[in-house]
């Protein structure tokens, strides 16, 4: 078997176990469309950040957060294919184990992006307004955020052994960087301690880059942005491929 053939079917497995479980798609969207429907329209009411109506501005937020909790829960999967044995299977494959982490990148990223059009066809309802160059660099931002999280998942995937304590480690990370990055709030004029916290949140760039590409409006310069998100998702890919190779099964 070849690398690229090996790196195939790892997708393939990972795809369609994402199809068939139709409960899981619908509350991975279910979530975000919660929070910009009743949350961003609540809060909307009494809210105005910078002349533009609240649920526009946590739109971008919100998209991220979508990205962020399925791409860091579906590191999950590597819990369970080691209680079920999937994964001493793949093991013995003439596969390098590098290849078996990229190709469970592969799949969560799959997931992730899959999930995103639904959110980002519900911008259409709310207002927001799409050219061709909105939606490639939304995809470019959604894909190397997607990137960053589903290793991130993987790598606390590899060192858990129950998906009780993985989905509780999971949440101690995920609820942070999304509070932290200024998804429901404008990042401006925040307390010194609070900023550096921003300031060092992967989220925040994500979510920065979105609002500058979806509504014009950005802290920093949508190349910064895309800029460090690449790199963050290039680190999480090279400690996670070091640490699948150390992964006991």
């Amino acid at each position: 078997m070849s690398e690229i053939t090996g790196l195939y079917a790892l997708w393939l497995r990972e795809f369609i176990v994402f199809r068939r479980e139709h409960s899981r798609i619908a509350s991975a969207i279910f979530l975000p469309l919660l929070w910009l429907g009743i949350f961003g329209t609540g809060l909307g009411t009494k809210v105005d950040i910078e002349g533009m109506d609240y649920r526009t501005f946590i739109f971008p937020g919100i998209l991220c957060m979508a990205v962020l909790f399925t791409s860091l829960f579906f590191g999950v999967y590597i819990v369970w294919d080691r209680k079920i044995d999937f994964l001493k299977e793949v093991m013995v494959a003439p596969l390098s184990r590098t290849t078996i982490f990229m190709g469970k990148v592969l799949g969560g990223i799959t997931d992730s992006l899959l999930e995103s059009i639904i959110i980002i066809a519900f911008g259409f309802i709310i207002g927001i307004s799409y050219s061709l160059y909105s939606l490639l660099m939304t995809f470019a931002f959604i894909l190397f955020l997607a990137i960053g999280m589903v290793s991130l998942g993987l790598i606390i995937g590899s060192l858990m052994e129950s998906p009780e304590g993985f989905g509780m480690v999971v949440s101690f990370v995920a609820f942070p960087m999304f509070f932290l990055s200024g998804a429901l709030f404008d990042v401006d004029g925040l307390p010194t301690w609070l900023s550096i916290l921003v300031l060092i949140d992967p989220i925040t760039y994500a979510v920065d880059g979105l609002r500058g590409t979806l509504l014009g409006t950005s802290r920093f310069s949508i190349v910064i942005d895309l800029l460090i998100l690449s790199a963050f998702a290039l680190i999480m890919v090279i400690l996670g491929t070091q640490f699948f190779k150390r992964m006991k099964v």
